[in-house]
């Protein structure tokens, strides 16, 4: 994990995780960027567990997600593997013959099938992976005595600076998930990457349903740096361990779908708020909501301008109520928005009305909303009904420092 400071927006410990029973959790320390710690993860699945998954859009995707898209559609899984401090992204063929490497060497020693073995990597782009370094630690990593939920989710870290869990009831059973990410997020399709288990039976269709649903309403949703990793994996696992009175949740239709998707929609926004509330040099949670645009999508496209702009970020870290970076975001969104109808709020103090300074505005009250760890901006476009929220967090030195020095 990180060496810099645990991010002061970070929750006080580790929850307190409840085991999902059929997975069985494994972490090494296999030293193949760091030292001292896990790096190296291993999740074990029942047969007959199903899985879902999202994986990022980007057009330089790693060889571990050209594996993953591959076997996604047969629904099985009996194993994910994740290995942090290198992406094994950009390495092309040498790229696919290292996860092949890794998932033959799975299949032998876990006598499970190739196409059952999820590939997770994250880390330094343009890196080969050392596969003989690979093969000899994941026989190590078998080998293991089983871990709990904290080494697992530190496993996966890179520049995070605290580890990330959460975990929800739902009927039957729970559910639960890791994830990493803290810079080089703004996802689409998904975030930098996440684990979630459920023990409640579900078909695969369920939970590919389920998985996407929620990534759009919360790691979707989320942003640190507008940009879109390479790497970017959720992959929800359903181990069949606790079987519905009505049989497997097969999809909307089923009485406990509305439970399961809850749950997993749960887990998924703590997780994604976690991430941002991790964004590299992140002092101020940021929550923007944009409402009376034209549609739904419009409005998260002019929330998102917003949350992204590194104007408004910066004045976010000076906790400084320059509005006018804020109508600056809204009008280079490309979405319809009159400037004479538009309304701006920083916290409870509304800035603007009908294109003008609101004849009450402080901005010395405006400020003051700023120098909370948790900030609101919400902006009415009057254009019509469409309303959506996207998450950031500011700008800071902090930033430029961890990416500044990376590699090194």
């Amino acid at each position: 994990m990180s060496s810099y400071p645990r991010s002061p927006l970070a929750p006080e410990s580790f929850p307190d995780l409840p085991e999902v029973a059929g997975v069985e959790l494994h972490a090494f320390a296999a030293g193949l960027r760091y030292t001292g710690r896990p790096d190296l993860f291993l999740a074990l699945l029942p047969e007959g567990t199903t899985v879902g998954g999202v994986f990022t859009q980007s057009q330089c995707a790693s060889g571990p997600v050209d594996w993953c898209r591959e076997i996604i559609s047969r629904g099985t899984a009996r194993a994910v593997v994740c290995n942090a401090g290198n992406a094994n992204a950009f390495t092309g063929s040498a790229g696919a013959a290292s996860v092949h490497a890794q998932v033959d060497t799975l299949a032998t020693a876990l006598d499970i099938a190739a196409q059952d073995i999820y590939v997770c990597s994250t880390g330094v782009i343009g890196e080969p992976l050392d596969d003989a370094a690979m093969v000899a630690a994941l026989g190590a990593l078998v080998a293991a005595e089983p871990t709990g939920w904290p080494d697992a989710a530190l496993a996966i870290t890179t520049t995070d600076t605290f580890t990330k869990g959460a975990s929800a009831r739902i009927a039957g059973g729970s559910v639960v998930g890791i994830a990493k990410g803290s810079g080089m997020i703004a996802p689409n399709m998904a975030t930098m990457l996440g684990f979630v288990f459920t023990d409640v039976a579900a078909t695969a269709a369920a939970c590919q349903q389920a998985i996407a649903e929620s990534t759009a309403r919360s790691f979707n949703r989320v942003t640190v740096d507008s940009d879109t990793s390479t790497s970017d994996t959720v992959l929800l696992f359903s181990t069949q361990q606790s079987m519905p009175e009505s049989g497997p949740i097969d999809g909307p239709g089923h009485p406990d779908w509305d439970s399961f998707v809850s749950g997993v929609g749960w887990v998924c926004m703590d997780l994604a708020h976690q991430i941002v509330k991790d964004g590299e040099g992140a002092t101020k949670f940021i929550a923007v909501t944009v409402e009376g645009a034209v549609s739904d999508s419009s409005a998260e496209n002019v929330a998102r301008s917003i949350a992204d702009s590194p104007l408004v970020k910066t004045a976010m870290a000076a906790e400084d109520a320059n509005w006018g970076r804020i109508v600056m975001a809204v009008g280079k969104a490309g979405e319809p928005a009159d400037r004479d109808l538009l309304d701006i709020w920083i916290g409870d103090e509304q800035i603007t009305h009908a294109g003008q300074v609101h004849p009450d505005y402080s901005e010395e009250r405006a400020n003051v909303f700023l120098q909370a760890a948790e900030i609101t901006v919400r902006v009415d476009l009057h254009q019509g009904t469409g309303a959506a929220t996207v998450w950031t967090c500011d700008l800071t030195h902090g930033y430029i420092e961890i990416n500044a020095g990376y590699r090194s």
